[in-house]
């Protein structure tokens, strides 16, 4: 949901389990001309002729380490649905269209725009580029599942973290040392929660405060990872 998120990404290192806020940060491409390149492609799987609809299961046997997964089609399908299309420029604080640059301004599915690139989206993007810039925003969050995760993963599961690593930021103070990733990694590891869907439930706060948006997306994501199930509530 648009409006937890604020723009770039946070720097600084924790040591301990970081597990107290969810905001996403989106990297944001560089102004000019964007195109699907073969970069993008290899990140994201095709929708093949078996998988499921939004309202199905894509439950598979088989497991694969985690930096030879690729986001499937259901799950990119999936967090569009989430994120929801906006053609127009809008504040992701107020939800309202805006006409002038402001440090939420947002466009397409989600994408964060960077004060150097207002005069490129001001006046809003077809249907098409909106999902070249998701694909291009989702990149770094596809690239920290596979480098964190060590383990094997089911295709839901992988797709689960992509989309909870969107949400609340691949590095440090988000994704990359959260305890959903040291308990996947090590089941035997002691955290402070007692299992792996407290750790992953307990983003659900924004400035200290739980948020029914977040409840609801972690909870989306959690049946994904658990049952395979790619449903929005």
């Amino acid at each position: 949901m648009a409006s937890y998120r604020i723009p770039g990404p946070l720097q600084g290192l924790f040591d301990n389990d970081i597990d107290q806020g969810t905001l996403c940060r989106s990297l944001s491409p560089l102004p000019g001309p964007h195109i699907l390149t073969t970069g993008y492609h290899c990140l994201f799987a095709e929708v093949s002729a078996g998988r499921s609809s939004l309202s199905g299961t894509s439950l598979q046997s088989d497991t694969n380490p985690a930096k030879e997964l690729a986001l499937s089609g259901d799950g990119l399908k999936l967090l569009k649905d989430i994120e929801t299309l906006r053609l127009k420029p809008y504040d992701d604080q107020t939800g309202k269209e805006i006409n002038a640059w402001v440090a939420g301004a947002t466009v397409g599915y989600g994408h964060l725009i960077k004060a150097a690139e207002w005069n490129l989206y001001k006046n809003g993007i077809t249907e098409f580029t909106a999902s070249t810039l998701f694909g291009l925003d989702l990149t770094p969050f596809v690239t920290a599942v596979r480098s964190r995760i060590t383990s094997s993963l089911e295709q839901h599961q992988f797709d689960a973290l992509v989309m909870l690593a969107f949400n609340i930021g691949a590095g440090a103070n988000g994704f990359a040392d959260s305890s959903v990733v040291k308990m996947i990694n090590d089941p035997t590891v002691k955290t402070n929660y007692p299992n792996l869907e407290a750790a992953w439930k307990a983003w659900n706060k924004s400035q200290g405060k739980v948020l029914k948006g977040l409840e609801n997306r972690r909870a989306c994501e959690w049946v994904v990872f658990s049952q395979g199930v790619y449903k929005k509530w």
